[in-house]
């Protein structure tokens, strides 16, 4: 199983300093830990997205891993998790993967004790630069809630465009929201990367 490093983290108060970060294969043998970790930020995750709806045991923990293992198998979606000083604290998943239309749509979840680290940031920079340069993906998607702004904020990060917005579209526990559209293209990314390694 392979595991890459997302440090160096940007250091926190509660932070020990020397924690290391690594985004992995979340796979159905790990229902267990997830299903763990779901129930430790069950709240924060839960307030713009309905994963922690889904995941309530953990015969549930297990099929929606399950899930996500054929989804990879069937080249239509991948799911990863995001370890920090060795215990899960969040992820990163194709939502969708359409390696043939060129497009794919990237999602992120992350507990509150992992916040303000840069995990999500990193972890998506890592799924999304193997889909344009590895898969040859021509459009990545990031679709979010405008009221989640720590989500709008990583898709500003990576460099994304706002492409618009659905007005309430998404209908969730008892609030409509609009959901803001974020892309980035694949000649947009790959200039931006050979800018990052020029400016090294």
């Amino acid at each position: 199983m392979f595991a890459i490093p997302l440090g160096p983290l940007r250091p926190t108060s509660a932070s020990a300093g020397d924690e290391s970060a690594e985004l992995r294969p979340l796979e159905p043998w790990k229902a267990e830990e997830f299903l763990a970790h779901m129930d430790r930020g069950r709240e924060y995750i839960g307030e713009y997205i309905g994963l922690p709806d889904v995941v309530a045991d953990l015969d549930s923990a297990r099929g929606y891993l399950q899930l996500y293992a054929d989804r990879q198998a069937a080249d239509s979606g991948r799911l990863y998790g995001i370890w920090l000083a060795g215990t899960l604290v969040g992820g990163v998943l194709f939502r969708t993967f359409d390696a043939a239309a060129g497009t794919c749509e990237v999602g992120c979840w992350l507990e509150p004790a992992a916040v303000g680290r840069g995990l999500i940031t990193r972890a998506a920079r890592v799924i999304i630069d193997w889909a344009v340069v590895e898969r040859g993906i021509h459009r990545v998607e990031w679709v979010v809630s405008s009221e989640n702004g720590a989500s709008v904020k990583v898709a500003e990060r990576l460099g994304m465009t706002r492409d618009g917005v659905l007005r309430q579209s998404y209908a969730y526990r008892g609030v409509r929201h609009d959901m803001e559209v974020w892309s980035v293209l694949g000649p947009e990314w790959r200039k931006s990367r050979a800018i990052a390694a020029d400016a090294r």
